[in-house]
């Protein structure tokens, strides 16, 4: 019944729910936060590991949701994490499990949290040169991302997909040997248009390179052939098969190339708000009704309320957009 759903007054129904575990991250991306770190969120702010499933319960036995994606921060440095996934895959019915993930812990947790009922990963990589990771991310890590890649493909936790963004002046000449890297590993590649998330908002939509500027890179190597029609579904990447197949590479155009029209997906933040749109400006706060003894029907109500007001887009597309106040590392990306 569309009552029991997350609809919005568009018409779209959310039925994929990004879960914001932690803001803290073990690297200082460029494009994501200052090199100093940020003021994190207090440990009372955030949501316990019994709220999270149970929000997760919630979204999966009342709203419709059937995919649920757990984010950061970084996720891999929440102590609970697999526990979480755990409590998760024993709901019924069973919601779709992945990770988004900066890699670095996968060495040591890719089987445990394949036993605990994970399906799969995406992990971020945005280089195959170490120093050009370290100028990126501020830290000496690529070679654990490596290893965590290797570690989530022999766990199982596939198809394991690679998540890149190119910048100007530092990555962006590697598209073509990055998706020669990914064909070779068996990995799903997906190139990210830069979006205006970094908490210092040095974004700028000059020079930035476009979902065009991918793709004309990839074919001076590749035959790219598009998907067919009505294969992309609300999946935000579009995709095309690698010189026939089986390989695909996908490319994210948030900014020049928007998916709103498809969007389904919903977004909780890890101090427990709701968010309709990574570029949100509003939230609705769920940790006040779930900390005050509010039961299920209450909060799926006041979800449903939220996500009725969602705005037809994100505002990307428009040049006046103004970047969110909150960084990613605070929403989930």
């Amino acid at each position: 019944m569309a009552g029991q759903m997350l609809i919005d007054t568009y018409g779209r129904v959310a039925t994929d729910l990004r879960v914001s575990l932690t803001d803290r991250c073990n690297l200082r991306c460029t494009y994501c936060m200052p090199e100093e770190g940020l003021s994190w969120l207090a440990k009372p702010d955030l949501l316990t590991d019994e709220e999270i499933v149970r929000l997760v319960r919630v979204a999966v036995t009342d709203l419709g949701v059937t995919e649920v994606r757990f984010t950061g921060g970084e996720p891999l440095l929440r102590p609970g994490l697999a526990g979480i996934v755990q409590e998760c895959a024993a709901l019924e019915p069973r919601p779709q499990l992945s990770l988004t993930t900066n890699g670095i812990g996968l060495g040591r947790t890719a089987a445990a949290l394949k036993e605990a009922g994970l399906d799969r990963v995406n992990v971020s990589l945005d280089t195959l040169r170490p120093e050009v990771f370290k100028t990126l991310t501020r830290r000496d890590r690529h070679r654990d991302v490596l290893a965590g890649l290797a570690a989530a493909h022999e766990a199982g936790l596939t198809p394991v997909k690679v998540n890149s963004v190119l910048m100007p002046g530092h990555n962006a000449d590697e598209a073509p040997d990055l998706l020669a890297w990914a064909v070779a590993h068996d990995y799903e590649l997906r190139f990210i248009e830069q979006m205006p998330l970094d908490a210092q908002h040095g974004w700028k939509r000059e020079g930035m390179i476009t979902a065009g500027d991918i793709l004309a890179s990839l074919r001076t190597r590749f035959t790219l052939t598009e998907e067919e029609a009505g294969e992309r579904g609300s999946a935000p990447a579009e995709r095309w098969l690698v010189d026939g197949g089986p390989h695909r590479v996908g490319v994210i155009g948030s900014v020049t190339r928007p998916f709103c029209a498809a969007c389904d997906r919903t977004r909780l933040t890890a101090d427990g708000q709701i968010r309709t749109c990574l570029f949100a400006s509003e939230e609705t706060d769920l940790r006040a009704a779930l900390r005050s003894g509010a039961p299920d029907e209450e909060l799926a109500r006041i979800w449903r309320q939220a996500m009725w007001g969602k705005k037809a887009g994100s505002g990307l597309d428009d040049p006046s957009f103004l970047q969110p106040q909150r960084p990613m590392s605070a929403i989930g990306g």
